[in-house]
């Protein structure tokens, strides 16, 4: 698959086919994810694959804590999206009529809606997922650099597993609860948990994978300056 064709293809898949995804095909993905750039060729990332019964696990945390109205304390500050700017705002309120109106959950169908929240906390029941970590020594007050890296390395695998035939759903909500999948999969409190890929295979008989957002118009990001 060319690069443009990939980029114009990926797409956040939202239900995956319960199909497990071979470990040879995740370890040539992050193969070629180590090789983003990043700042001073510092390589902050760091991976954990979940497949299994740690997955299982992680998705069981994730609905306990969900259920019990844990507060929310990823491992990084984020504003949540309802506190952005109008302009910006306008654009996730926008995803959510869209994605519920394929989904045809009406907007007062609270169990639906939770409901659909919980798939989300399970990584939509991919077969496998990805977190992107990095260690506290390199993640800290003073240096943020690390997270336009990982960003990069996520962009990279996202694309990447396009030429596997798999999916992705670049995601916050499982990793809003740090603290507790940390001690249920025994992951070291040094490593912070940043970002979380879902991957599988996508079911594309789920209305929500022919769901495609938005994007601004080119002309309305771009300043020149030319002279």
């Amino acid at each position: 698959m060319e690069l443009n064709e990939a980029i114009r293809a990926r797409r956040s898949i939202r239900g995956f086919k319960p199909d497990p995804v071979p470990e040879e095909s995740i370890q040539a993905i992050l193969d070629l994810a180590r090789l983003s750039p990043s700042a001073t060729n510092c390589q902050p990332w760091e991976f954990i694959v979940l497949a299994g019964d740690s997955l299982e696990m992680a998705k069981r945390v994730n609905t306990e804590q969900s259920e019990i109205g844990a507060p929310i304390k990823p491992d990084f500050k984020a504003l949540p999206p309802n506190m952005l700017p109008d302009s910006y705002g306008k654009r996730q309120e926008a995803l959510a009529k869209g994605l519920f109106g394929v989904l045809g959950i009406e907007r007062g169908d609270k169990l639906e809606r939770k409901e659909w929240q919980l798939k989300g906390k399970r990584f939509f029941d991919a077969p496998a997922a990805i977190w992107i970590c990095t260690d506290e020594s390199v993640f800290n007050e003073q240096h943020h650099i690390s997270l336009v890296d990982l960003g990069i390395v996520t962009q990279t695998i996202a694309l990447a597993a396009l030429e596997f035939g798999l999916g992705t759903c670049i995601q916050q909500d499982t990793i809003f609860y740090p603290d507790a999948l940390r001690e249920a999969l025994d992951i070291p409190a040094s490593k912070h948990l940043i970002v979380s890929i879902a991957i599988g295979y996508p079911d594309w008989e789920l209305p929500a994978n022919a769901f495609r957002s938005q994007r601004e118009p080119v002309e309305s990001l771009i300043t020149w300056k030319t002279w």
